[in-house]
């Protein structure tokens, strides 16, 4: 039985999140439709995160066992031509070995979050972007990132219905940047907590806006309180970029 590896990307805004569910859209039905339509096979998909609602991506990896094996080149066009209609495209295809699993063998896990930081709201990235009109202070946000990085105990910006066994993580990377109109914000780490980048960016951009001190940002991680986490920033600007394998 070959197992394939894929790379997709896809616009979050008109699905209920990644993961399957019987009365809703969702980018994992969309995919698992398509695989049916073409080959005729049920089969049960695996990702390597299981973003949510309206959450996006430019790099997500699945995985995905056939009965009969094809060219993988094949995999890609054929599910393309299925998901027409969708939100949803392949941009990669190719056969893994049978060891490998798209969320288990991921090493690393890379999002993206993007904020349109001007007056005029946005028309063609509605939906793809966290609107602020007031000017935001890049390098205060990015100085207050740093105290994130590093192996903590991230209870202040894990969502209360996260069920992952701890709340301890290692964060690689947490940088803060102006490009153009945007202020973009890049985490990487093995893995993350239920909402907890939309969390710290909520915090960060109270930094930015100046109603937090930069050194607040540490003081509410070391709180190790839910109470402690600035605003949770919608789901619009969040996007899953890479996985590291």
């Amino acid at each position: 039985m070959p197992r394939y590896r894929l790379t997709l990307e896809y616009d979050g805004w008109g699905y209920n999140g990644f993961q399957a569910q019987t009365d809703q859209p969702t980018v994992q039905g969309a995919i698992e439709r398509a695989i049916t339509a073409f080959c005729g096979e049920t089969v049960r998909i695996a990702a390597a995160g299981r973003t949510d609602t309206g959450v996006h991506a430019t790099g997500q990896v699945i995985g995905v066992d056939l009965d009969k094996p094809w060219p993988a080149k094949t995999v890609m066009n054929a599910l393309n031509a299925h998901m027409v209609g969708e939100a949803v495209s392949v941009l990669d295809c190719v056969e893994a070995d049978p060891e490998w699993h798209a969320r288990f063998s991921a090493t690393g896990r890379r999002y993206l979050y993007r904020i349109l930081n001007r007056p005029g709201r946005p028309a063609l990235d509605r939906g793809r972007v966290w609107h602020l009109k007031k000017p935001l202070d890049a390098d205060a946000m990015h100085a207050a990132a740093q105290a994130l990085v590093g192996l903590h105990d991230f209870t202040t910006f894990r969502d209360v219905n996260c069920q992952s066994k701890s709340p301890e993580k290692t964060l690689d990377v947490a940088g803060v940047s102006r490009v153009g109109e945007e202020v973009h914000l890049v985490f990487e780490a093995r893995s993350f907590l239920h909402r907890q980048v939309r969390s710290m960016t909520g915090t960060l951009a109270e930094v930015g806006q100046g109603r937090w001190a930069v050194d607040e940002v540490a003081a509410a991680l070391a709180a190790k309180d839910r109470a402690a986490c600035g605003p949770v920033a919608p789901s619009d600007g969040l996007y899953l970029t890479g996985v590291s394998y």
